[in-house]
């Protein structure tokens, strides 16, 4: 399979790319900074920026699905960046995209009819990467892709050991922390096989 990656040099975006490369997809990336990726012969490096929609389209064209781990980090990179792979991807017809998101955004327990950062389900008190990642959610919902949003609660690193639970649209009960191994290997599952088209699945131990 052929892999398009954006957010590779990051934590879920390394574990990603090590997956894809072991198990001998081919794999391209759009990074700013290549020297922190090592070289192999079936990763493609493009230097770039992902709010670049010329450099997004070159990194997503001929792939057949698209895998992003972008961030906030307190800008506006990921609600920049996103369109021009939805735009991409629809206009070469390409339709799996699986993204990293927040477990913000999942539904609430306590407001289902509110996410649970609207609601209060979490005690962050800063909720600009939540409402980025919404800004994310409501635009897939809009498109004609086959996406699927991966929502870690609290993500520490860690080696994935493999004993997490997952649900549709919702935190599982009393979920604490996912690990970063754990996530990277349940979003590089989904990726190849498709099991939570059109949802978002929080994801926790």
């Amino acid at each position: 399979m052929k892999i398009a990656l954006f957010g590779a040099t990051g934590r879920v975006g390394g574990e990603v790319l090590n997956l894809a490369l072991a198990e001998g997809h081919e794999v391209t990336v759009l990074v700013r900074s290549p020297e922190k990726l090592a070289p192999h012969d079936r990763l493609t490096i493009i230097q770039g920026d992902v709010r670049d929609v010329a450099a997004v389209s070159t990194a997503v064209a001929g792939m057949d699905v698209v895998f992003s781990s972008l961030g906030t980090d307190q800008t506006t990179t990921l609600t920049e960046a996103v369109p021009h792979m939805i735009r991409a991807m629809e206009d070469t017809g390409i339709n799996r995209l699986v993204t990293i998101g927040t477990a913000g955004i999942l539904q609430s327990k306590i407001d289902p009819e509110k996410l649970r950062y609207e609601a209060g389900d979490t005690n962050r008190r800063l909720t600009f990467a939540a409402e980025e990642h919404h800004k994310v959610y409501d635009r897939l919902r809009q498109s004609r892709l086959e996406w699927t949003i991966v929502c870690p609660t609290y993500l520490p690193d860690g080696v994935a050991v493999g004993d997490y639970r997952t649900e549709r649209d919702l935190l599982p009960e009393e979920g604490k922390q996912i690990s970063v191994g754990d996530t990277a290997a349940f979003a590089y599952g989904e990726l190849l096989q498709g099991d939570n088209i059109g949802f978002r699945v929080g994801i926790s131990y």
